[in-house]
């Protein structure tokens, strides 16, 4: 820290990491009361503190500088590692929009049933249109996606409105859908109101596999604003209620699973998952072994190719799952080196251009926080070619091609590639 005209400031060239443990001290916090405060642990505050974890979402700095009572360019810092280049945090054309749907109550959706007097959207034709917005999404055609909401949203209402057994469904994955690629947006706050919309809406069906399908977005979204804790507990108990016997009906939830139809299982084990990366995010190595261990022996009886519920569950989203977790758990070398084998799986080209992007976005995070240039370079030209939305689009994964790039020399094709996207300073 220096003194500049009687106030303490922190040094502009230190690693965010150092910025937040002098700004800790500053505030006469402990490691383990300042961990308790942002809901990780203590272990994970050591490793951030000393570089060993690195802070790249915008979340998690603003909820560490709320904490902290500065602001988070204080934390970021003149040459902190997360300075979000030009055009980090592009709007995504569309999204005001969806913010404008999302403002609009369901109870309005029966009134316009109600006092135009006109007939609710086809039960068949709406589901035919959630069918191909989950298609867009899947593709990571993201503009397009967000132009296809607000509409859907406001048909959606209405057949809920006018018939809320056969609408409820619907709804559900309308919901869904919006919190997912909000979340990629970093849009949050309107990921958090759809996802609690979803969950609105199914607790009042009466299905339980409805419920613990709304369930993911909610643990998504958990994760994203920083609640690790809450992400994992919200998950587990929405997997324990898909169990008609309970928790307690058995020691191995995999064997409770045993004779579910696999739609039933697709959600139970993604649950798992979801679980599994908040334990990670809580640096709760134990939990995460226990969970994906869990979620692997769901995988087993459903294998791979399939789709059900629009979860891509199976053995390889497992290992993917043990990757991303590895990464977050600063295991990054152990990320990286399954990450090597992860790709030879005949399960891995059958994963949604999404899913595999992303994934291969935290693939590069990984590598780049071990040093590992030429995989990190890869992977994001990689993520690139797969789905380009998921490295151009969403704010987190321009943050790292803008790292990679910075790195002397960098890594092929991720220069030409932050060029493009305008990440050059």
């Amino acid at each position: 820290m220096t003194v500049d005209g009687g106030a303490v400031r922190v040094r502009d060239d230190l690693p965010i990491g150092r910025r937040v443990a002098q700004w800790r001290a500053r505030r006469r916090m402990t490691q383990q009361v300042f961990a308790d405060r942002i809901g990780k642990s203590k272990s994970w505050v050591d490793k951030v503190e000393r570089g060993a974890r690195r802070l790249d979402r915008f979340s998690v700095i603003h909820q560490i500088a709320e904490v902290l009572r500065v602001d988070p360019a204080e934390l970021v810092g003149a040459a902190g590692s997360t300075t979000p280049p030009p055009g980090v945090g592009s709007a995504v054309p569309g999204v005001e929009a969806v913010r404008a749907a999302l403002a609009c109550y369901d109870i309005f959706g029966v009134a316009a049933v109600a006092d135009t007097g006109t007939a609710p959207p086809d039960v068949g034709a709406t589901t035919r249109r959630v069918e191909h917005a989950w298609l867009a999404y899947r593709h990571a055609h993201y503009p397009q996606l967000l132009r296809m909401l607000p509409d859907l949203l406001t048909a959606a209402r209405r057949l809920h409105a006018a018939d809320p057994v056969g609408g409820g469904q619907p709804l559900v994955q309308v919901y869904r859908i919006a919190s997912s690629v909000l979340v990629k947006l970093d849009e949050t706050d309107l990921a958090w109101l759809a996802a609690d919309r979803a969950m609105t809406v199914a607790s009042t069906a009466g299905d339980p596999l409805l419920a613990a399908t709304a369930a993911v977005p909610l643990g998504q979204t958990l994760r994203a604003v920083g609640q690790g804790r809450l992400a994992m507990s919200a998950t587990i108990a929405a997997a324990h209620r898909l169990d008609p016997a309970g928790p307690a009906a058995t020691t191995d939830p995999a064997e409770s699973a045993g004779d579910w139809p696999p739609p039933r299982l697709s959600v139970y084990g993604t649950l798992l998952l979801q679980a599994a990366l908040a334990a990670a995010e809580c640096d709760d190595a134990a939990a995460v072994r226990e969970l994906t261990g869990q979620a692997g022996d769901v995988a087993d009886q459903i294998g791979d190719g399939h789709d059900h519920q629009r979860s891509g569950f199976g053995p390889t989203a497992v290992e993917l799952a043990r990757v991303v977790a590895a990464a977050d758990l600063g295991e990054a070398e152990e990320a990286v080196r399954r990450h090597a084998a992860l790709v030879r799986r005949p399960g891995w080209r059958g994963l949604p251009a999404e899913h595999r992007a992303a994934y291969l976005v935290d693939v590069a995070r990984a590598a780049l926080q071990s040093g590992d240039l030429v995989t990190a370079g890869r992977s994001l030209v990689d993520a690139d070619r797969v789905a380009s939305a998921e490295v151009r689009l969403r704010p987190s994964a321009r943050t790292v091609v803008a790292e990679v790039a910075r790195c002397a020399p960098p890594a092929a094709g991720v220069a030409g590639l932050a060029a493009t996207l305008g990440l050059t300073r």
